[in-house]
């Protein structure tokens, strides 16, 4: 028998080994997985602006200047017809005289020599914006950035006033406005007393990345000569609406005051001393002290009975809201625009203005309220509240009262 050698047997192993490794590599191939699952990748970002995609064009900025209107703005652009078009075709849907110095506005042009002109968009504030659309017939509408929002949470305590806490402490001011139009009708913020405190839970609002304001509070409790109110917002019908924990709107029929951050100056009295008449007599109203030209607000909905120069008042407005109730606003510097006797007024609207005429000393509202006829006391004045949450939304307001006092008692 012939022998095999040593050499020959090495061989056959090798060829041995390779032929198990192809069969592994066929019958169980590697990356079997990724071939299966291959790996996504994100798609390009579209470049936009204003909503507007930018596959060929570019986007030139620029702010409105003193004395500047639309035909200046554009008229190195476009033809003086089109101009004409947009100023006198499409004021239902923005009116070009309403264009304000300091807002921007861009153009997008084609990106060639000729920078023909495509759009032009006008920011009517941070959010919304206007748009005229020249690429074939003129076509306008108005459209909104995209908006995240933030929820924050703030808190203070009252040692002075309302106005001088938010400055104290380093807070938005503008959140000081909000949660005293929350609360207007429920807590007398020049009766606040040292040691009273708030915690409010609001949103703000950004827009590319830049807080362009707040949007509203959500939920906030202020406790006030010893008593707690709390807020919560619950939209119904497409409005906002703040109610207690009950589910009582702390909307009232009156407001509590008709101005904001100021002090009282005089109570309510049956005999006062006048300052310029030096004799005394009944005061029959609240002096409100604040710089001349704060602006005055109807305490509630109503027709305006008097208005004009009358006597010691000076400049005077009288609001009779219903067959009991009449309110009256004295010393003013003026009046709000287009405002006569006759004018409906409602609740929160400006009518007026805090000046020194007539007999007065300095700058202030003397305000005044009647019932039946007869004088009362403006601070002592009670007014039933608004519609409570309806029943078919209580089960949705009872959990976001939960919510949000959950959130409100974290520390």
């Amino acid at each position: 028998m012939q022998k095999i050698s040593l050499r020959t047997y090495s061989i056959a192993a090798v060829i041995l080994i390779l032929a198990i490794v192809v069969m592994i590599a066929f019958l169980f191939p590697f990356g079997n997985k990724e071939i299966k699952e291959p790996v996504k990748l994100p798609a390009p970002q579209t470049r936009k602006a204003y909503n507007i995609k930018l596959d060929t064009t570019e986007v030139v900025y620029g702010r409105v200047g003193n004395n500047q209107n639309l035909s200046s703005i554009l008229s190195a652009h476009v033809s003086n017809s089109l101009i004409d078009q947009v100023a006198k075709g499409t004021q239902d849907v923005f009116d070009v005289r309403k264009i304000h110095t300091g807002n921007t506005f861009a153009r997008i042009v084609t990106r060639d020599p000729a920078h023909r002109t495509l759009y032009f968009i006008y920011e009517i504030n941070p959010i919304d914006f206007v748009v005229y659309d020249f690429r074939d017939s003129l076509r306008v509408y108005k459209d909104r950035k995209p908006v995240n929002r933030l929820v924050k949470t703030a808190t203070g305590s009252i040692k002075s006033s309302l106005w001088n806490c938010f400055v104290e402490n380093g807070l938005d001011v503008n959140l000081g406005m909000k949660l005293s139009d929350v609360y207007a009708w429920t807590i007398d913020f020049y009766g606040l007393q040292k040691g009273d405190h708030f915690k409010v839970i609001y949103e703000e609002v950004f827009v590319d990345s830049v807080m362009v304001g707040i949007d509203h509070i959500l939920s906030s409790t202020f406790s006030s000569n010893g008593r707690d109110f709390h807020a919560y917002y619950l939209e119904q019908e497409g409005k906002g609406v703040y109610f207690d924990e009950n589910g009582q709107s702390l909307e009232r029929s009156f407001l509590k005051a008709p101005l904001k951050f100021s002090r009282i100056s005089s109570r309510f009295s049956n005999s006062r001393m006048h300052p310029i008449l030096r004799i005394a007599r009944p005061h029959y109203g609240v002096d409100y002290a604040a710089p001349r030209g704060t602006p005055v607000v109807a305490l509630g909905e109503g027709r305006v009975a008097e208005l004009g120069f009358h006597g010691g008042y000076g400049r005077f407005i009288s609001i009779r809201h219903n067959s009991v109730y009449t309110t009256t606003y004295a010393h003013l510097s003026g009046y709000a625009k287009g405002l006569k006797a006759g004018s409906h007024v409602q609740q929160g609207e400006v009518i007026g203005y805090v000046g020194s005429s007539g007999l007065a000393t300095g700058p202030h509202l003397d305000f005044r309220v009647y019932r039946n006829g007869s004088p009362t006391d403006p601070l002592k004045l009670e007014s039933p509240p608004s519609k409570p949450v309806d029943p078919k939304d209580m089960v949705r307001f009872k959990k976001l009262v939960a919510a949000m006092d959950k959130e409100l008692a974290k520390k």
